[in-house]
């Protein structure tokens, strides 16, 4: 995918982001219940970089199940979200909290290792397969020896309520395979460029990172399957 057409997708998800941000908020409040398989591999004290944090709702899942200290660094290129982020973190005495407008495909990822790196519901935001396969290996690069990174993608494309959302593409612009242009019917009245990983693509986005998968599973949503999650560990 050419930049420019890179770019004119990451502008319709900006602009999704900054209208319905609020909205977003009151809706994704819940913690995922997918979550909880990573709670057996973690330990305090935490130090985790969370890409595309949101409202910060996974800072508070760990904080709520009392994996602190905490050091938490959340990055979003939504500056409202992070907004929302920071009043829902700041109840939390015991982490050490640092949130940063930044946007993965214009920005270097932090300075550091972790020893947790996630990556939530954002992958289905990247566009082209070229720079999907470059944030795994960026990501991978901040790890800490022995530390995890956690993926998980939406596979939105295998249900039909999601499918019903999908709205043709203007005929000037180049997508590539499996991309769509879903409607968000809450509020507002936008759109938002989402991606389909498939199996072979999620295959090879876990063999980019260079780390070993110790585990994989489906969970969250009404059918407890609308996430596909991959838990890779680097070694020491």
């Amino acid at each position: 995918m050419d930049d420019t057409t890179a770019r004119r997708l990451n502008d319709i998800n900006r602009r999704f982001y900054a209208a319905i941000a609020d909205d977003f908020h009151a809706t994704r409040g819940a913690a995922w219940r997918g979550w909880e398989r990573l709670l057996p591999h973690l330990s305090a004290p935490l130090a985790v970089l969370d890409v595309g944090c949101g409202n910060g709702r996974f800072g508070a899942f760990l904080a709520e199940h009392e994996l602190t200290p905490l050091t938490y660094h959340g990055i979003d290129n939504s500056g409202a979200l992070l907004d929302h982020a920071r009043a829902a973190l700041a109840i939390h005495s015991d982490m050490s909290v640092q949130l940063e407008v930044l946007d993965v495909m214009d920005d270097s990822l932090p300075d550091g290792q972790y020893d947790l790196v996630t990556l939530f519901g954002v992958m289905h935001h990247i566009p082209g397969a070229v720079r999907r396969l470059d944030l795994m290996r960026r990501l991978a690069a901040c790890v800490k020896p022995g530390g995890l990174l956690a993926l998980a993608c939406w596979r939105f494309y295998e249900y039909p309520r999601f499918r019903e959302r999908i709205v043709p593409w203007d005929a000037d612009i180049a997508v590539e395979i499996n991309d769509y242009l879903l409607d968000w019917r809450r509020g507002a009245h936008v759109l938002r460029y989402c991606h389909y990983v498939d199996d072979a693509e999620h295959a090879a986005l876990v063999a980019a990172a260079g780390l070993h998968e110790i585990e994989a599973w489906r969970a969250d949503g009404e059918t407890g399957t609308v996430n596909r999650y991959s838990l890779l560990r680097r070694k020491l």
